[in-house]
């Protein structure tokens, strides 16, 4: 998409930037995709743009399948709020810890112990990584050197997780368990938005992944009701990333580099014409 489409797409929020929420994922979107999730980070001119963005807007939120404290450590600004877990978890700025969705409380035994049992000899031998997420236990297998036996691994983990009565959901190289339990990035959205409310007139979302899909579809039900005025789903592409993403996008910028520009775009001091 051309930059004066993406410029026009943009102009109701920074017309508007005191009632606008700009909302992002954080792994593929503001930080890289790597080969161990621990590594990630943001780089630190994008980091620079959000505390701007911070300064200027109504609302600023990431909203990412990592923990809520992990989150806010890795982007390392306490001045946005964090969606933690798939929307489950919420940190709030100037909370100390994250608030976590009462429903889920009851499971997070339950998933540790299951993570613990199936983070086997075997699997580690095949170099798939275990990452508890409290509520949430991911496998990942990105960068395994031989990634197709990890992957058969990952799905057999993926049946025991079925038959446990447990929910599965698969990302980029990536297998979560969750509980069996309706949450997910929408949901979250949704319940931030509803929780500024009159102050929320428009919003961004920009993801990268299956999960975004569902912030995506919560903007577009928010507008639908007409609790928001004007929406803007960024799709961040990537070669990995679902055909959806670039599908239900309002606006497709590449990689977070073309995140940044968006940031760039969005912490112009120049107001639209």
């Amino acid at each position: 998409m051309t930059s004066g489409l993406i410029t026009e797409a943009l102009q109701p929020l920074r017309a508007d930037r005191r009632h606008a929420a700009v909302l992002f994922d954080i792994d593929g979107t503001l930080a890289p995709i790597v080969d161990r999730a621990s590594d990630a980070h943001v780089p630190e001119s994008t980091r620079q743009l959000l505390i701007a963005l911070a300064e200027a807007y109504g609302l600023v939120a990431c909203v990412s399948g990592r923990r809520a404290s992990e989150a806010r450590a890795m982007v390392s600004i306490g001045t946005i709020a964090y969606l933690g877990s798939h929307g489950i978890e919420e940190l709030r700025p100037g909370w100390t810890t994250a608030r976590l969705d009462p429903a889920i409380t009851s499971w997070v035994r339950q998933m540790h112990e299951f993570g613990a049992q199936h983070d086997t000899a075997q699997t580690r031998k095949l170099r798939v990584r275990l990452e508890d997420k409290g509520a949430i236990v991911a496998f990942h297998w990105r960068g395994a050197p031989d990634e197709d036996a990890a992957r058969h691994a990952v799905e057999r983990i993926a049946d025991a997780a079925t038959d446990a009565g447990l929910v599965t959901h698969w990302g980029r190289k990536v297998l979560e368990v969750r509980p069996p339990v309706p949450f997910d990035k929408g949901a979250g959205v949704r319940r931030l938005l509803e929780e500024a409310g009159d102050s929320i007139t428009v919003a961004l979302y920009a993801g990268d992944d299956r999960t975004d899909l569902d912030a995506f579809r919560a903007l577009g039900e928010l507008a639908e009701e007409d609790r928001l005025r004007h929406v803007v789903r960024v799709g961040v592409a990537s070669e990995e990333g679902p055909a959806e993403i670039r599908e239900q996008a309002d606006v497709l910028v590449d990689g977070p580099p073309g995140v940044r520009q968006l940031l760039t775009l969005l912490t112009s001091g120049e107001d639209p014409a």
